[in-house]
């Protein structure tokens, strides 16, 4: 009998996020599951780690499903960290991070710790996926999800993926029957055009929330936000090889030595 994967599940909205709970229940049909997680929302952390304060991990309890679970007081990083060093016994088959409520699309990988969390989890030689779905509610519907997210995950767990390389997966928001497939795509140039509300407190002080809106500058029809807007599964190869080999060349010609 074949020996099932262990699988560490982790996110960026918390532990008990809905989407998180609908992943562990998918990952809980194809291999053995330990659960990692924040204990809150660690939205927007990127790729932060915890250094200048403690770090608990404890056991937690949420549903009946046959996974471990452990909640951590850090990021998405750190879960995955802390996880390989003093969780597990030995290294997982797979991570999967999410599913994350909202867009990690295009220049969205930056800045997200559902991606984080997956590429710490390359950089220690693991296989990853991050998966997010399109839609930022906290009551989002992951049912239509479950054949995309089980597909993609038993592809790795059979295929594998390059050294240096996670899977950036994200799932537009519409009924699993209106969507049209999956795609593998290239990430688009994009970027949030970024203002600030400035605004007062009662005693004077200025304080400013971050606003803005998301611009795509890239038309072509092999990206990620294309498949998304044409209702296709996007799926991109991300490295965190952040190196711009094309321009080594170049940069050799400079008078640097002088």
């Amino acid at each position: 009998m074949t020996k099932r994967p262990l699988i560490l599940v982790t996110n960026d909205d918390g532990i008990s996020a809905p989407g998180i709970r609908q992943l562990i229940t998918i990952m809980n049909k194809i291999g053995d599951v330990v659960v990692v997680a924040p204990d809150s929302a660690q939205s927007g952390m990127g790729h932060a780690i915890t250094l200048n304060s403690t770090l608990y991990a404890e056991e937690v309890f949420i549903d009946d499903g046959p996974q471990k679970e452990f909640s951590c007081s850090g990021t998405p990083a750190d879960c995955v960290k802390i996880a390989n060093r003093e969780i597990l016994d030995r290294k997982p088959d797979l991570c999967v991070s999410g599913i994350n409520h909202g867009s990690n699309a295009s220049i969205n990988v930056i800045y997200s710790g559902t991606m984080s969390a997956a590429i710490e989890a390359g950089i220690e030689g693991i296989p990853a996926i991050g998966f997010s779905l399109l839609d930022y509610s906290w009551n989002a519907n992951f049912e239509g999800c479950e054949n995309f997210v089980k597909t993609i995950t038993e592809n790795v767990l059979e295929n594998g993926i390059p050294e240096g390389v996670v899977l950036n997966v994200n799932l537009p928001n519409l009924p699993k029957e209106e969507i049209k497939g999956i795609k593998v795509c290239r990430q688009a140039k994009a970027n949030w055009v970024e203002e600030f509300d400035k605004r007062k407190t009662p005693q004077g002080k200025d304080y400013y929330w971050l606003t803005g809106k998301f611009v795509n500058l890239d038309g072509g029809e092999d990206t990620d936000e294309w498949a998304l807007e044409n209702g296709y599964v996007s799926v991109v190869p991300t490295q965190f090889d952040l190196t711009a080999h094309h321009f080594i060349k170049d940069l050799n010609t400079w008078n640097l030595n002088d």
